[in-house]
């Protein structure tokens, strides 16, 4: 590697980090020096190392400096954490790593939690608060649903009451209890037990459900009785009475269970997600008649500050929250004077904590993120909005002398909210901190102090420094695929719009901050979707037109996977819209989100795409495996003759931490391999069932060059960008955008029929521009084969690659919702209303 221009004395700079032999992953022994109180960017392909540089080894680095000097009774709790594979680190301050992941799969954590604004805001309610005439003081707690003090007695601070009702139990009462009119029983052998104990106690099973007594009815449904009878199936309710007065011995006793009681009982105690499910049908849900869906106790409602109750406050955007409490802040609030003479401690405990809440939300709205509640539960944001609240947090915390590793803070960002951005990440190098960011984005790389360009591919070709250095000194380094991007402005090649095949009518859609919306959507083109973070994007597209589409094809779409308890969940959204026109074209819907392939390492790329299927059925034919009598199934992991035991196929072990998250640890018997030993014996061209999970993409291709059905599969991977994944890479380790390439290849890989609506949001989330341009040849290609693709995004080098954009706005949250603009993108880039237009302009003129 060429000598760095960092050795120059008289660069400003107050200090350096110095990394020798650094081999975390692909790193290839590197050797790094960069500039500490500066904003420092590692770029490069996806794969290439950055990350692996930057929290690899970085930011690992720092974290484990910091245990060595907590105490060795609490050091023994970290001995599995992960020591960066690295000779030596100079240099290196205490670091804070602002990562992206998705929410906390909890209901309960909010935009208010993650920020501790709720806490400030209790306390305001608590000490500055109107009382109603006679009411003691209540503690900052009492203003919380998820305490004792604090929650609704009737719904547990949920907000919402859970019921069954006869209609919801027994959706067709002209059915008899033979033919299962209580649906909401079980469907297999406990309905029928249940059935035949009501013959027993003789009931009617026979007669429409409509015809029984009232009484008989509600006792059916809703008795919390539970009587254990004789049961004798298969009888007739004659033969069974006839048994009963004989006395005979029956196949049984059985204990009856009411509908209602079995609902509950099952939503309470089942493990099964499906289960779970399938009684949530039955349930009805309904706003809490005690607190009217607010989740507090009455006392604690009644106290108001604004003339809001402490949960009115919360569901405003922030942006409004602040301009109500500014002139409390200023000591200008009006029409408090008697307040402020009766009670003048409480105007300035008033004034202090309104003073702190509006400076703290004002670093949010400097973010862009105005258009937030307090009561916005975490679940619902995207990673990018989520990094932004923590990156917010620490604005606010004022320390300094610290490394901030940032991972991709552009990520879901509209052009004009990343300079606000700017802003934020330049007001923490200013207060002492050194910045150090993995980022795509052209933007934020122009802004650098200093580039660290690694490379110069992905995976195995990667791994290396390319350039370390002040930014213009990039554009000397033929070799690197990030200078080509960022000096050589050329214009987007000059395009011919293709003209829709059709149209998509959508009237009266209604979701979050759209209402009684109608939109167009053209068919059998390439569509983008713009407008500033949480203008409504992905409201319309990735949440109505997604769920329209799926209504009409009689498609089951999968509720939106989120963990913690399903009663927690908040009230139904109001959803509202119609397709009016154009769904004869659309034959499958696609929908290719970021969320995880798999939640355990046990889930991975192999496996997803199916060509895992392909190479065990290779290592079973086998001479060897043949031999031994070995099917496919012994070369998956998934299966007990096959895999290391004591791993369970797993290739970790899971370690419990106390008071931490349990980390993954290599399994010490199988070293990672996850098989046994006696599998791993048999070999496909000199290479075992682990060798092959543990190559990458790009390796395997060369290595199945003669097999056409992986080779395929393959090569899909390596287009859509992903040659430098292990094909045995854990579903835990791989990044939103990449989980979603990998979905997008497995789409690829099926023989294209045309007809086809494919939804995408941001998928060029993680990406370099040069993998960009490889995902633009496959989406045309899917319009090439007569399919619609709709794409929610903010990069304009797709944006001006689309045939057609629909550009929504102005603003976020309430300023936004509407269609601003909808046209190709050289008329939308004209349109002066549009904040999309002017980066649109740009790119197309430059």
């Amino acid at each position: 590697m060429a000598k760095d221009p960092y050795q120059n004395k008289n660069s400003g700079f107050t200090g350096f980090v110095t990394v020798r032999g650094a081999r975390e992953h692909n790193l290839k022994n590197i050797d790094l020096t960069i500039p500490r109180d500066a904003l420092v960017v590692f770029t490069g392909v996806s794969g290439s190392g950055k990350s692996s540089l930057a929290f690899g080894t970085l930011y690992a680095e720092a974290q484990r400096r910091y245990l060595e000097s907590v105490s060795p009774y609490a050091r023994r709790l970290f001995h599995q954490m992960a020591v960066p594979e690295v000779d030596a680190i100079e240099g290196l301050p205490p670091a804070v790593a602002l990562q992206q992941q998705r929410g906390t799969p909890t209901t309960r954590s909010s935009v208010g939690s993650v920020t501790t604004l709720s806490n400030l805001l209790r306390m305001l309610y608590s000490r500055a608060g109107d009382y109603p005439p006679g009411q003691s003081i209540i503690y900052a707690e009492a203003f919380s649903p998820n305490t004792a003090e604090g929650a609704c007695p009737v719904c547990h601070g949920l907000g919402r009451i859970y019921e069954v009702t006869e209609k919801s139990m027994v959706p067709d009462d002209s059915l008899t209890i033979r033919e299962r009119a209580i649906a909401a029983w079980p469907t297999a052998w406990g309905g029928q037990n249940q059935r035949d104990i009501l013959v027993t106690l003789g009931y009617d099973v026979d007669r429409p459900w409509r015809e029984l007594p009232q009484k008989d009815r509600d006792w059916i449904l809703f008795t919390e009785e539970q009587p254990v009878v004789p049961v004798y199936p298969g009888y007739t309710p004659e033969q069974t009475q006839r048994a009963l007065k004989r006395k005979e011995e029956p196949n049984y006793m059985g204990t009856f269970s009411s509908a209602r009681r079995h609902v509950f009982h099952t939503f309470a105690n089942t493990n099964s997600p499906l289960m779970k499910k399938r009684v949530m049908q039955y349930m009805l849900s309904t706003d809490c008649p005690n607190c009217q869906g607010k989740r507090l106790r009455p006392e604690s409602l009644s106290v108001k500050f604004a003339g809001y109750d402490i949960t009115q406050l919360s569901r405003l955007p922030l942006k409004r929250v602040a301009s109500i409490l500014k002139p409390f802040a200023e000591g200008t609030a009006k029409g408090h004077e008697k307040q402020e003479a009766e009670h003048p401690e409480q105007t300035i405990v008033a004034q202090r904590i309104a003073e702190d809440l509006v400076a703290r939300i004002k670093v949010l709205l400097d973010l862009g993120l105005g258009y937030l509640s307090l009561e916005r539960s975490t679940p619902t944001l995207s990673p990018g909005e989520l990094q932004r609240l923590r990156l917010a947090t620490q604005l606010y915390s004022h320390l300094f002398g610290v490394v901030y590793v940032l991972d991709e803070p552009s990520a879901g960002l509209h052009p004009s909210d990343t300079l606000a951005l700017l802003q934020a990440l330049e007001g923490l190098k200013k207060a002492g901190n050194s910045l150090f960011i993995v980022e795509h984005n052209l933007d934020v790389i122009r802004h650098a102090d200093w580039l660290v360009d690694v490379g110069p591919d992905a995976g195995e070709k990667g791994g290396k420094i390319l350039y370390s250095g002040a930014p213009e000194g990039l554009q000397q380094v033929a070799s690197s695929k990030t200078a080509k991007y960022l000096f050589n402005q050329e214009a987007s090649p000059k395009r011919v719009a293709r003209t829709p095949a059709g149209w998509l009518h959508l009237s009266g859609v209604t979701r979050n901050n759209l209402h009684q919306l109608d939109v167009a959507f053209p068919l059998g083109i390439f569509t983008t979707v713009t407008g500033v973070s949480g203008s409504g994007k992905s409201s319309l597209v990735s949440q109505v037109l997604v769920e329209l589409v799926a209504e009409h094809l009689g498609h089951a779409i999968p509720a939106e996977e989120e963990e913690g308890e399903e009663l927690e969940r908040a009230a139904p959204i109001q959803t509202d819209g119609q397709i009016t026109e154009g769904m004869e074209s659309i034959k499958r819907l696609v929908r290719v989100d970021q969320k995880p392939i798999g939640r355990t390492p046990r889930s991975n790329m192999a496996t997803y795409t199916g060509l895992f299927d392909h190479v065990r059925k290779l290592f079973a034919a086998t001479p060897m495996a043949r031999s031994r009598r070995y099917d496919a199934g012994r070369f998956s992991f998934n299966v007990a003759k096959g895999r290391c035991e004591n791993c369970q196929g797993e290739g970790f072990v899971m370690v419990e931490l106390l008071f931490l998250p349990s980390v993954y640890a290599p399994c010490p018997v199988c070293h990672g391999a996850r098989y046994n030993t006696k599998t791993l014996e048999v070999t496909y061209r000199d290479k075992n069932i682990a060798d092959v999970l543990a190559m990458t993409v790009d390796a395997a291709w060369e290595f199945f060059e003669e097999e056409p059905p992986v080779h395929r599969a393959l090569t899909v991977l390596r287009e859509v960008g992903l040659g430098y994944l292990r094909l045995g890479q854990p579903a835990t380790e791989l990044s939103g955008g990449e989980a979603q390439r990998i979905k997008l290849a497995t789409e690829l890989q099926r023989a294209q029929r045309g007809n086809s609506l494919y939804i995408l949001d941001e998928p060029t989330t993680g990406l370099h521009p040069a993998d960009v341009e490889k995902l633009l040849v496959q989406l045309d290609n899917l319009v090439e084969a007569g399919n619609t693709v709709i794409v929610v995004e903010h990069t304009m080098r797709v944006v001006v690659h689309s045939d057609w954009v629909i550009d929504i706005g102005p603003g976020a949250g309430e300023e936004g919702g509407t269609i601003v603009a909808a046209g190709t993108p050289a008329e939308v880039a004209k349109n002066k209303q549009s904040k999309t237009a002017p980066f649109l302009k740009k790119r197309l003129e430059v």
